[in-house]
């Protein structure tokens, strides 16, 4: 059997008549006639059953139905992202950190690659707390971010992984000389190296700001890998997401800090205007980057 005979089996199970059903699929009376017989015959069990005056579905037909319905509509979804593959093209520009690169889009772009290869691909780096502003303004089509709490009206988000932050110190600091009040990093006392904007930023002063602690901020830096190396050269006590501590070549020269603040995780994932989602190029990398996670 082919597509075409089940096709022709869902008009006549539909109209459960063999007369206007010959009309709707263009064929004759005979030639549909011979269809069903043929499918039948393959089925090797009634799909109808008729009488001078009625047309309707054997048992075994009802289920023959369910089965041409999924496949017929499965056969036009391949067909269907066969021809939004072969037409998808154009630019695609996309944000994102430099660890975000190593980790998280690594999977999704080599895909991406293969299935649209005539879709040209902007990849920008740059600090993780300006990608939202990028999006926002219309300079990228994608980021890869720590997703907004506030303010996405407007924006799409898919969520791809969740890191807690953390706070680092230089690996060669005895830990026994961390600034501790009751065994737990003191903020008030130790210098700090804070990132400029962003999610992170955000944690840390509502942490503060509940706990009544003034802070002494030494730096604040655009970037957690900026971050990173200024805490390395012995800058102050950072908080990055334990994902980019995670992926640094730094890591060996920077430590975690143990029986620190707790603050909020936040959520790393795709982060898009909701016009963009209308472009071929933008819509297929979405839908990609969810099957993937999903």
């Amino acid at each position: 059997m082919d597509i075409r005979e089940l096709e022709v089996f869902l008009v006549v199970a539909e109209q459960l008549h063999f007369g206007r059903a010959s009309q709707l699929c263009h064929l004759s009376p005979s030639a549909l006639t011979r269809t069903i017989q043929r499918l039948e015959e393959q089925v090797e069990q009634p799909l109808f059953v008729r009488d001078n005056r009625t047309v309707r579905l054997s048992a075994a037909g009802e289920q023959f139905r369910r089965y041409a319905r999924d496949t017929v509509q499965q056969w036009r979804s391949f067909k269907h992202q066969l021809r939004e593959e072969q037409t998808v093209s154009g630019s695609l520009s996309l944000y994102a950190s430099i660890t975000a690169v190593y980790s998280i889009l690594p999977k999704v772009l080599e895909r991406y690659r293969n299935l649209y290869p005539r879709v040209q691909l902007e990849l920008r780096t740059g600090a993780a707390e300006q990608a939202v502003a990028q999006v926002r303004s219309g300079e990228i089509d994608l980021a890869v971010a720590a997703l907004p709490t506030r303010g996405r009206a407007q924006l799409e988000l898919l969520p791809l992984t969740t890191t807690p932050l953390v706070f680092i110190a230089p690996a060669e600091v005895d830990p026994t000389l961390d600034p501790r009040r009751d065994g737990e990093l003191d903020l008030a006392v130790a210098e700090l190296v804070l990132p400029q904007h962003g999610l992170s930023r955000e944690r840390v002063d509502q942490w503060l700001k509940q706990n009544r602690v003034r802070a002494n901020i030494s730096s604040e830096v655009s970037g957690n890998e900026a971050l990173i190396a200024l805490v390395r050269m012995g800058g102050g006590i950072g908080v990055v997401p334990k994902l980019v501590w995670e992926r640094s070549p730094l890591r060996d020269e920077v430590r975690v800090i143990e029986h620190a603040p707790v603050l909020e995780s936040y959520e790393v994932g795709l982060c898009c205007n909701r016009s963009a989602l209308q472009l071929p190029s933008v819509r297929a990398f979405w839908q990609l980057a969810a099957e993937l996670v999903g």
